[in-house]
C-alpha cells in the first residue's frame, strides 16, 4: 500500500498532518489562556492591586516621618 503513493499523496498527508497537529495545540493553548478560573483569579488579583498600593503609599508615608 504504502510503496504505491506518489510525492504529492505523502507531501498532502504530511502537510495535513501538520495543519491538524498545530489547529489542536492552538485550540488547546487557546482553551488554557482563556480558562474562566485564571481569569476570575486575575481579577481577584486586579482588585486587591490597589489596596495593596494604598498600603504601600501609606507605609512609605508613615515611615518618612
Amino acid at each position: 500500500m504504502f510503496a504505491s503513493t506518489n510525492y504529492t499523496s505523502t507531501a498532502i498527508r504530511n502537510y495535513t498532518i501538520a495543519a491538524v497537529t498545530v489547529l489542536t495545540l492552538s485550540i488547546g493553548i487557546g482553551e488554557l489562556f482563556n480558562n474562566p478560573d485564571r481569569i476570575a483569579t486575575q481579577n481577584t488579583i486586579d482588585n486587591y492591586t490597589s489596596y495593596l498600593g494604598a498600603g504601600l503609599v501609606s507605609y512609605a508615608q508613615s515611615s518618612l516621618k
